[in-house]
């Protein structure tokens, strides 16, 4: 199934949502929207298409009501999602949804491309589990490609699960928190083993955080 999702935020209007397939969208706010499933995906196979943008001056939040799954179909394990974000002059963008789950056996890749205003604000969250109770072997990869205007800010690869380059059945993590922030101003912290905050070159700051299983929040 492809599925398509398209949610515009301008000054002059509430968000106008544009959706098909097996995720939509619902106004819960003023400057709110929240994701909605309207079928399972994604299955294997299944191919999701997001576009999120925020006009000069505009603020939208966009949250989900429940955590993503992904799951293996007959035919293939693997699942694809890309994620567009662009963030206009004076625009602020918070995007916090529920984590995504990967079940057992399923491959999950996610492209994600962000496009920002030199004077835009950013912050973009996703949380990412391997596996429900019980299974840990399912994979994901998550590629991010962010640019401030013209200049690059970001470029970043991370594969968490079974079948990534370092995966260990013993120790390797299953849980993957990643935040992108632009602009951000707070002390870089001291990174540790299983999570750093490090300032990007163009500004702004990317925090990862590794571990067994996400935090309850």
């Amino acid at each position: 199934m492809r599925t398509e999702v398209r949610i515009v935020a301008s000054v002059a209007a509430l968000p106008e949502i544009h959706a098909s397939g097996g995720l939509s969208a619902r106004r819960t706010g003023p400057y709110t929207v929240h994701l909605i499933g309207t079928a399972a995906t994604p299955l294997g196979g299944d191919e999701l298409d997001i576009t999120i943008v925020v006009g000069p001056g505009a603020r939208l939040a966009v949250r989900s009501v429940a955590a993503t799954i992904a799951l293996p179909s007959a035919a293939t394990p693997a699942s694809l999602a890309h994620w567009h974000f662009q963030v206009d002059s004076g625009g602020d963008l918070d995007f916090d949804p529920e984590p995504t789950i990967v079940a057992g056996g399923a491959q999950h890749h996610t492209i994600t491309t962000v496009l920002l205003a030199p004077d835009a604000r950013l912050r973009l969250r996703e949380r990412v589990q391997i596996g429900r109770s019980g299974e840990d072997n399912g994979g994901w990869r998550g590629d991010m490609i962010a640019d401030l205007g013209e200049i690059p800010l970001l470029r970043h690869r991370l594969e968490l699960g079974s079948d990534t380059p370092a995966d260990d059945p013993l120790a390797a993590p299953r849980a993957l928190e990643s935040e992108l922030r632009y602009p951000d101003d707070r002390p870089v912290e001291t990174a540790g083993l299983t999570e750093a905050r490090l300032p990007l070159a163009a500004g702004g700051t990317l925090l990862t955080r590794t571990s067994a299983l996400l935090a309850v929040r």
